[in-house]
């Protein structure tokens, strides 16, 4: 309560002062008008830090987990202050790829085949000016998973991989089949509930630098994707650790609140033209299989996943595949320490659906809740281009896995 009276003190004083040296009287005739904006200013103030400003709820039954957290990734514990004029869920997620910025990275790419055929492009940032690591063969490595249609060329990707650089990390990111600019050599893209191409990733990551610390990071429906991978695996897996950010707990309630209207207006259409798009280029190979012509007159993820993706894989209905792409299904059986982070206010993943109840029956599950931030968001700051609240979590969570990892691996 003294720190919030505090921060109620700080801010309203320097938007006092500001209106002062901003808004003449002569603006207003009276001086009434600037009594109105400084009136409003203060309540605005007051309403932010009293309902927006909050601490996130972390949700961990594991004492010990918590208290590492607590110690090594503090910024789970403290106060989350969203941008002050961009903080509604639905704003946070479409300004932030126009606001943040887009660190500059050069990659190494490397194609990989697979089992069935297939080639994987991954992207390296061999990090070899590393002070802190100069031995390649131990130097952490962190695996990062973009979006559903997103690439190493995404702003967070590049933002995570930038603060890996600082602390002297490896970086690769793998992009899903058929959407990294490599071509498609057998009719078959990705989804979240398949985790054969992640799986052979991983071990041919791990194969190439077996004495290195090797943990994983995903965001979105790559975030989906590594859950159910780990939910597959449990213990069985190189991976030390896993951050998650804005994952999709249950396909289910995701599609449906992504076909409200006015979601399906700012988020739905888009994403699903984007879908169509990561296809097209491939048109001539998918031919093979699938009426192309249907797929590509879907308007909603619902129809795109059942006219294509439902298909692909195998699935019998379209329900089938929402639940098994489901993590939430999946989320007891991890084996390995994860930190996930959710906004309660994100669209494609409702708050409603965050598995609360499950997390706690794992000792291996930490839930971030935030009352802000979106899908992908977690804007901070007056002007947030350089770093977010995820991209502050990313880096302290990954660097505590690295440097204090033993105090939780004993769990």
């Amino acid at each position: 309560r003294r720190r919030w009276a505090m921060d109620w003190q700080v801010l309203t004083r320097e938007l006092s002062l500001y209106l002062e040296s901003q808004v003449r009287v002569g603006l207003f005739g009276s001086g009434v008008g600037l009594s109105l904006v400084l009136g409003f200013g203060v309540a605005y103030a007051c309403y932010y830090l009293s309902s927006i400003a909050k601490k996130p709820q972390l949700v961990a039954s594991n004492v010990r987990f918590c208290r590492f957290l607590e110690e090594h990734c503090p910024v789970v514990t403290e106060t989350y202050y969203p941008t002050i004029w961009c903080w509604e869920g639905r704003v946070q997620t479409l300004l932030r790829p126009f606001i943040t910025s887009r660190p500059q990275v050069e990659y190494r790419n490397e194609l990989i085949k697979t089992a069935d055929g297939g080639q994987i492009s991954l992207d390296w940032f061999d990090n070899n000016d590393s002070l802190y690591y100069p031995d390649a063969s131990t130097r952490p490595t962190v695996l990062l998973l973009p979006g559903l249609t997103g690439t190493s060329k995404e702003s967070y990707i590049l933002h995570m991989i930038h603060q890996s650089e600082s602390l002297g990390y490896r970086c690769v990111v793998f992009n899903n089949r058929g959407i990294a600019g490599e071509e498609l050599l057998t009719p078959r893209t990705y989804c979240a509930a398949n985790t054969e191409d992640l799986e052979a990733v991983v071990h041919h990551v791990h194969d190439l630098h077996p004495s290195a610390p090797f943990m994983a990071a995903g965001v979105s429906m790559g975030g989906m994707l590594l859950l159910n991978y780990l939910g597959k695996t449990g213990r069985d897996t190189p991976l030390m650790a896993a951050a998650i950010f804005s994952a999709g707990w249950n396909v289910f309630e995701s599609v449906e609140s992504l076909e409200k209207p006015l979601n399906w207006l700012l988020f739905n259409y888009y994403l699903t033209t984007c879908l169509q798009s990561s296809i097209s280029r491939h048109r001539q190979m998918l031919e093979k299989l699938f009426d192309m012509d249907l797929v590509m007159k879907a308007r909603t993820v619902r129809e795109f996943d059942k006219q294509f993706t439902s298909v692909m894989f195998g699935y019998r209905t379209i329900d089938d595949y929402y639940e098994d792409a489901s993590p939430c299904r999946k989320l007891k059986s991890v084996g390995i320490p994860v930190l996930c982070l959710n906004s309660v206010d994100d669209v494609f993943s409702p708050g409603h659906a965050i598995p609360v109840e499950t997390a706690k029956q794992n000792a291996n599950v930490a839930l971030v809740l935030t009352s802000c931030g979106g899908h992908i968001g977690f804007l901070e700051g007056i002007w947030p281009r350089k770093c977010t609240y995820m991209d502050r979590v990313f880096k302290q969570f990954v660097q505590a896995v690295f440097e204090h990892g033993n105090k939780i691996f004993s769990m």
